[in-house]
């Protein structure tokens, strides 16, 4: 990244209170751009957001983005230049028990942000992240590449899907001719620390080391794109680096993942974490009947080393420390916000470029 280019620069997320949206910010608060927030409150108790006080680099307005009127409004005062949509119900589990919420959010949200987007001057480059889970997954052992068709078994997966034709329409239909540069990012599973969104593996893993009880898990031979938060979000300011300096020849959708090598078993996960906490705390199948969630997920990030020279620097296991290094802390009662700084700092735990 060009740390040069984000000093003062107008950056507005949303979904800035999430978990990855928390980690974007204090990110970018870290490259001193004025960074601004538009979310509904904490999803969870404790939060990153709550626990490392991102609150306190940022202009935080709390809001819906079903709610069009209130976006517009927000995005009319704060004048950005650049916006990363991350606002999401982001679970797929969840998006079983609640579709409507999950469609409404994920599909309508994007929609009333790229129109809201469309009626502001100030904005040159948008960047929609959506999922890995947008694809139609054939659940082969060939990894998916961006040309590969939307679609989505779960709703949520669905709506990913739906949200990247949203934001495919916008861009042709509107933001092209007006000089506005819009990307969409499909990230892998992402890990880190500050997670504690119910029914995600990293979330479960830690509150039963926590806990000191067995870990109960879905899918231990469910295998995924996992990758330490750090990666994706170089991936996302790279790219908004480049739509910047040359819109339409980035203005496409990019996947975000790990090195095939690193795409891991859930059980795999699980025993390194439990062998590297210290304790022997044991693991075991749920045994319930679970709606249905892919078992094989592969991302191809080829496009996104070549064109835009990113590289996923954090290993799988250099992650995997890193979040137990940050549980370790808040159990300790350290300042999370400079541990999560710290570690968004630290070069030492990457690999060799």
């Amino acid at each position: 990244m060009n740390t040069i280019f984000w000093k003062g620069k107008r950056v507005l997320i949303t979904g800035h209170t999430g978990f990855k949206g928390s980690w974007l910010s204090l990110c970018l608060q870290s490259l001193a751009a004025n960074v601004s927030g538009y979310a509904l409150a904490p999803p969870t108790h404790p939060s990153l957001f709550e626990v490392a006080r991102i609150k306190e680099g940022m202009f935080s307005a709390k809001g819906d983005v079903r709610n069009f009127d209130d976006l517009k409004m927000v995005i009319s005062e704060r004048k950005p230049e650049i916006v990363i949509h991350m606002a999401a119900q982001s679970l797929v589990r969840a998006s079983y028990d609640n579709p409507l919420e999950t469609y409404s959010t994920n599909v309508m949200g994007t929609a009333n942000l790229l129109e809201a987007v469309r009626q502001t001057d100030s904005v040159r480059v948008v960047i929609v992240v959506t999922s890995d889970k947008c694809y139609e997954n054939q659940e082969t052992e060939q990894a998916v590449r961006e040309d590969a068709p939307m679609g989505g078994y779960d709703p949520y997966s669905s709506s990913k899907g739906c949200s990247e034709l949203v934001a495919a329409a916008y861009r042709q239909s509107f933001l092209k001719t007006s000089g506005v540069a819009l990307a969409t990012a499909r990230a892998g599973n992402v890990i880190g620390g500050g997670d504690w969104a119910k029914d995600r593996l990293m979330s479960d893993i830690i509150q039963g080391l926590l806990d000191e009880k067995p870990i109960r898990i879905r899918s231990p031979h469910a295998i995924r794109p996992w990758q330490h938060v750090k990666n994706p979000l170089e991936g996302y300011l790279l790219l908004a680096e480049r739509l910047w300096d040359k819109g339409p020849d980035y203005s496409e959708g990019w996947n975000f993942g790990p090195p095939e090598e690193e795409t891991q078993s859930v059980e795999w996960v699980v025993n390194f974490m439990t062998k590297n906490w210290g304790k022997d705390i044991p693991w075991e199948k749920d045994g319930i009947d679970h709606p249905h969630e892919a078992t094989l997920l592969k991302l191809d990030s080829a496009k996104a080393r070549q064109r835009l020279e990113w590289i996923p620097r954090v290993s799988l296991e250099c992650g995997l420390k890193l979040v137990l290094d940050w549980y370790f802390g808040f159990q300790s009662g350290e300042d999370m916000q400079q541990l999560t700084l710290q570690q968004i700092l630290d070069n030492q735990e990457r690999i060799p470029e």
